[in-house]
Parts: structure tokens; C-alpha cells; sequence
């Protein structure tokens, strides 16, 4: 790593912690704490409001911005990375604001490294996509951001069909497919759903409250449990 990124990684680690000791950032960055120690009497000789001391912790003072948005080229390659996943994975609406992320990011780049976005060469794709599903997704965060609740008409893998109200929790993409995981009330549990499977998807006028025990954290927590009880370990949350 560049000593230039390595200090621009240390000031945004301070900035997302109130202290942070030496041997946690040499940790952080895979360097000595020698190496922390000689990053953080540079950086508060160069103006950075850093304080503390060796042994204790650091910790960057309130009102420290960073200066104008600068990446690495690991960095680069994870954001363009990511917005292709979601431009050949997600619904429209979502495609069109990683299309623009990158545009703000390529924006405020030196001409290097913006030249660098259009050159990664990692990319998503997505041969199978269906129209339909990218509305469901659609629909579906439309429904979480507003806590609604969710007609939704299914067939399973053995072709078995239901109709259920459900509250939408989170949206997964696993392998090739969503995965929209809720709290059925036809069930009285959690239960996923695969978007390719679902034949009808509406949102309701009825709101619903997070109640503990039917939120996505609860759903984990049961899943990591029922991991654990069959010796597997921690794995994916959705089956």
C-alpha cells in the first residue's frame, strides 16, 4: 500500500471511532505500530487535529473533514465492482443511481484514477434476468422503506401455490436469484421467498411495527442458532 493511502485510510478510521489505540490501526493497516506512531506525528505535523498519545489512543478532534474524495485503486475496483453488480442484478431505479454514483465519483477524481473507473475490468452479468422480478424488487424496497405490509401470491419448489400477507424485511441476491425474506403471517414465522417463484406481489395501505421477534435481526439470530445446533458453524442466513 501507498504511504499517501495508507494515511488517508488512517484518518478514516479516527473519523468512524471515537479512540483508537496503535496496536488496532497497525492491526487495521498491516503495518508496525512503529510505523503508526511515525503515520500520526506526520499527519498532526501536516495540520491533522489528531489527539492523544502512544499507549492510550487516538482520536481525530470534531469538525476534521477529509480533503477532496480520494480512492486506491483497490477502492476503485471495489466501487465499479459493485455498481455493475447492481446495474445487472437490481431493479432500474437502482441501476440508474449506481450509473450515477460513478458519475459523482468520476467527477471528483483526479483524471488517473477517473480514467480508472472505465477501466476496471470487472464486471455482472445477468443473462436471465426477468422484467417481472426487477418490479418485485422494486415493489419490494418501495414496501420496507415505507414499513408496509404485502400481498403476495407464490409457488414454491414443488409448484405448491399460496396466497399470504407478509412483512418485507430484507432483499438477498444469492447464487442467480432474490431473496425476499419476511415475516408470514399466514406462517406465524420467517420465511423466504424467491422473486422468480412469485406470481403476484402488491403493497398494502397497512403499516406494520418492528416487534421484536419478527425483525431481520431476529431472523438471523435464529438462523446462527440453528447453524450452531447442527454443528455447522457460522454460514449464509439464507437457505
Amino acid at each position: 500500500m501507498r504511504r499517501a493511502d495508507r494515511l488517508f485510510r488512517l484518518v478514516g478510521v479516527l473519523q468512524r471511532r471515537r479512540t483508537v489505540t496503535a496496536a488496532a490501526l497497525a492491526e487495521r493497516l498491516e503495518v508496525s505500530e512503529r510505523t503508526v506512531y511515525r503515520d500520526v506525528a506526520d499527519l498532526i505535523g501536516s495540520g491533522v487535529p489528531i489527539a492523544g498519545e502512544a499507549g492510550v489512543g487516538y482520536r481525530l478532534e470534531r469538525g476534521f473533514d477529509l480533503p477532496p474524495l480520494m480512492f486506491s485503486e483497490a477502492e476503485i475496483e471495489a466501487i465499479v465492482l459493485g455498481a455493475r453488480m447492481v446495474q445487472a442484478f437490481a431493479d432500474p431505479a437502482l441501476a440508474q443511481a449506481a450509473d450515477d454514483v460513478l458519475g459523482k465519483i468520476r467527477r471528483v477524481l483526479p483524471d488517473k484514477l477517473a480514467r480508472s473507473l472505465d477501466l476496471t475490468p470487472l464486471y455482472g452479468y445477468h443473462f436471465r434476468r426477468e422484467k417481472r422480478v426487477g418490479d418485485y424488487l422494486a415493489r419490494a424496497r418501495e414496501a420496507m422503506r415505507l414499513v408496509r405490509k404485502m400481498r403476495l401470491g407464490y409457488a414454491d419448489g414443488k409448484k405448491d401455490e399460496s396466497t399470504r400477507v407478509i412483512r418485507p424485511l430484507a432483499l438477498s441476491f444469492v447464487g442467480h436469484a432474490w431473496i425476499l425474506t419476511a415475516w408470514c403471517e399466514l406462517r406465524v414465522a420467517f420465511r423466504n421467498f424467491r422473486l422468480d417463484r412469485v406470481a403476484e406481489l402488491v403493497m398494502l395501505d397497512e403499516r406494520f411495527v418492528p416487534e421484536p421477534g419478527k425483525r431481520y435481526e431476529d431472523f438471523i439470530a435464529l438462523m446462527e442458532r440453528e447453524s450452531a445446533a447442527r454443528g455447522e458453524g457460522q454460514g449464509s442466513p439464507i437457505p
